[in-house]
C-alpha cells in the first residue's frame, strides 16, 4: 500500500495511473459484492418465499440447512470483500441473544491472564475483575463447557488497565469450539449425517441445538478453510501424474422442487506418489470443460477411463493412460453372467499383468519399469495376440465382441504404464477414495446447491486427505480449525495434510 509519504514524491502522471488502478480494483470489488448479495437475496427469497410449502419432512429440513449454510457462506465472503461496512443494508449485523449454556454441563476452566503482572511504570498490577466466556465442546456423546476466564489488571499508579487479548477464532464470538466444529465437519462431510440428524443426536447428548446453528457454522468454516484447499489444489497440481473419476450427484433445484444430474470430480496423486492427496470439484454437469477449468495449464499423464469429456485435454499436451481394470472388468461380466470360456482365458491373461504388478508395488520407480521391462510387457504381447486372434472368431456385435474392441481400441493408453515406472496399471486408486463418497449420497438425499456442492467437494477435500495420510481426521480438522485464524497466509500449507504435525 502506497503511504502518504509515498504519494508526496509521485508526479501528476504516476499519481493519475494510481488513481486509474485504484478505482479499477474498486470497480471489481464492488461488482462481485454486488453479486454475492443478489445471490444472497435468492436464497432468502427461496427460504421464506411461500414455495418453500412445497417441501416436505426431511426434504424441506435438507433444503433449509443448505440455505442457511449458503446464506452465512454469502455473509462471511462479504464481509471478508469489505469489512467497514455491514453485510445487511439494515446497518450493522445484530449479535443474536444467545440461550445461557446449561449449568448441568461439566466445566473446564481455561485462564488467560498477561504475561507479566508488573506494569510499565514498575508497579505491581492489581486484579479488579475479569470477563468470561462460555464455549460449548463435544467429544462423542458428551457436551462440555471451556469457561474461557480473561482477568483485568490495573496499575493503581498510573491507572493502566491490562488484559489478555481474546484469542482468535473461526467463529469470532460465537459458542463453538474448534473441537466441536470439526466434529459438526467430520459427521456432514465424512460421516454423511445430515444437520438435522446431527441436532438430534446432540439433543440427547444433554444439548440440542438447532439445524440452522449448524448450518451458519457449517457455511462460516466453509470460507474459513478454502484458502487450504486452494493451495492443496496447487501442490497436487505440481506432480507428473495423476488420477481422475467422476460420480453424478443429484443437486436440487429450488425453484421447482426437483434435482438434476451434477457431478462429483475427483482427482488424486497415485499410491506411488509419498505426497498423498485427493481434490473433489463439484460441478452441474458432466462436461469435460469442468476438467479443463480445474486442471488449468497442468500437463502431465492423467489416468482415466475413456469418458469422452476427457478427450479435449490430450489434445492440448496431457499424456493419456487407460484404465486396465475396465478392459478386465468387461471380460468379468461376460464370464460372471455366462461363464463364457473366452472370457476366463482373457481373465487369466490380466491375471498375470496384475500379478507383475503386485510384485513391482513397493519397488522405486526405476526398478519397477525394469521389471515391467523384462516380465510385464511380453505378458502384454501376449494378451494383444489373443486378443486380436479371438476377435478373428467371434461375430460382429456380440458381447464379447464388444469386450474384446474395447481392449483393442485403447491398448496405446491401456499400455501407457509400461514405457512409466511412475504410472500405475488402472484407475482404481482414485475410484476407492471416490466410494465413500458415493455411498453416503444414500444418506445426503441430493446436494441443496451448486454453492453447497462446492463446499462439500472443498471439506471433503481436507478430509479425504488427512484419512489417505493416515492422520486422525478430527484431531486434524480441530487442529487447523484452531491453528488457521492465527496463521499467516504463507505459512498455511503447514496445515495441509500430507505436511501436517500436531501443535
Amino acid at each position: 500500500m502506497t503511504s502518504a509519504l509515498d504519494l508526496s514524491t509521485l508526479g501528476a502522471d504516476e499519481l493519475r495511473q494510481l488513481a486509474s488502478r485504484l478505482l479499477e480494483e474498486m470497480r471489481g470489488k464492488q461488482a462481485l459484492i454486488d453479486k454475492l448479495t443478489h445471490e444472497m437475496a435468492i436464497l432468502k427469497r427461496l427460504k421464506f418465499a411461500a414455495s418453500s410449502e412445497a417441501y416436505t419432512g426431511e426434504q424441506q429440513r435438507m433444503l433449509f440447512e443448505t440455505l442457511d449454510t449458503d446464506i452465512e457462506a454469502l455473509t462471511a465472503e462479504i464481509e471478508q470483500l469489505n469489512p467497514t461496512k455491514p453485510a445487511d443494508d439494515e446497518g450493522k449485523k445484530q449479535q443474536p441473544k444467545r440461550t445461557a449454556l446449561p449449568a448441568s454441563l461439566p466445566r473446564k476452566e481455561v485462564r488467560h491472564d498477561p504475561d507479566s503482572t508488573t506494569c510499565g511504570c514498575g508497579c505491581q498490577l492489581q486484579r479488579i475483575g475479569e470477563d468470561v466466556a462460555e464455549k460449548l465442546d463435544y467429544q462423542p456423546g458428551v457436551f462440555t463447557v471451556e469457561r474461557h476466564v480473561r482477568g483485568k489488571w490495573v496499575c493503581r499508579q498510573c491507572e493502566t488497565l491490562v488484559q489478555a487479548p481474546v484469542p482468535p477464532q473461526i467463529i469470532d464470538k460465537g459458542i463453538p469450539t474448534a473441537g466441536l466444529l470439526a466434529h459438526v465437519l467430520v459427521a456432514k462431510y465424512l460421516d454423511h449425517l445430515p444437520l438435522y440428524r446431527q441436532s438430534g443426536i446432540y439433543g440427547r447428548a444433554g444439548f440440542a441445538i438447532p439445524d440452522s446453528t449448524l448450518a451458519q457454522w457449517v457455511g462460516v468454516c466453509g470460507v474459513q478453510l478454502q484458502p487450504l484447499v486452494d493451495a492443496l489444489s496447487q501442490e497436487l497440481l505440481a506432480q507428473r501424474v495423476l488420477h481422475a473419476d467422476e460420480t453424478p450427484v443429484a443437486m436440487l433445484k429450488p425453484g421447482n422442487g426437483k434435482t438434476h444430474r451434477a457431478y462429483l470430480w475427483s482427482y488424486c496423486s497415485t499410491s506411488m506418489n509419498s505426497m498423498k492427496a485427493v481434490v473433489f470439484d463439484f460441478a452441474e454437469s458432466r462436461a469435460g470443460r469442468h476438467a479443463g477449468e480445474l486442471l488449468g495449464d497442468w500437463r502431465g499423464t492423467l489416468i482415466c477411463d475413456d469418458f469422452s469429456g476427457y478427450k479435449h485435454l490430450f489434445k492440448q499436451g496431457i499424456i493419456e493412460a487407460g484404465c486396465m481394470a475396465h478392459a478386465r472388468r468387461k471380460f468379468h461380466e461376460l464370464y460372471a453372467n455366462h461363464k463364457s470360456q473366452i472370457a476366463e482365458e482373457a481373465l487369466k491373461l490380466f491375471g498375470a499383468m496384475y500379478d507383475i504388478e503386485r510384485q513391482v508395488q513397493h519397488l522405486d520407480a526405476e526398478s519397477r519399469q525394469e521389471v515391467r521391462n523384462r516380465l510385464a510387457r511380453p505378458a502384454a504381447d501376449m494378451l494383444h495376440a489373443w486378443l486380436l486372434a479371438q476377435r478373428q472368431r467371434v461375430p460382429d456385435g456380440s458381447a464379447t465382441a464388444k469386450a474384446i474392441n474395447y481392449s483393442l481400441d485403447r491398448w496405446g493408453p491401456l499400455t501407457r504404464y509400461l514405457d512409466d515406472g511412475t504410472v500405475p496399471i488402472d484407475n482404481n486408486w482414485v475410484e476407492n477414495q471416490i466410494r465413500p463418497i458415493a455411498l453416503g449420497k444414500k444418506n445426503w438425499l441430493f446436494a441443496g446447491s451448486l454453492r453447497a456442492g462446492r463446499r462439500a467437494a472443498a471439506v471433503m477435500t481436507l478430509l479425504h486427505s488427512a484419512r489417505l495420510n493416515g492422520l486422525d481426521v478430527h484431531a486434524y480438522m480441530k487442529d487447523v480449525l484452531e491453528r488457521l485464524p492465527t496463521l499467516p497466509a504463507s505459512r498455511v500449507t503447514e496445515l495441509l495434510p500430507h505436511r501436517w504435525t500436531p501443535a
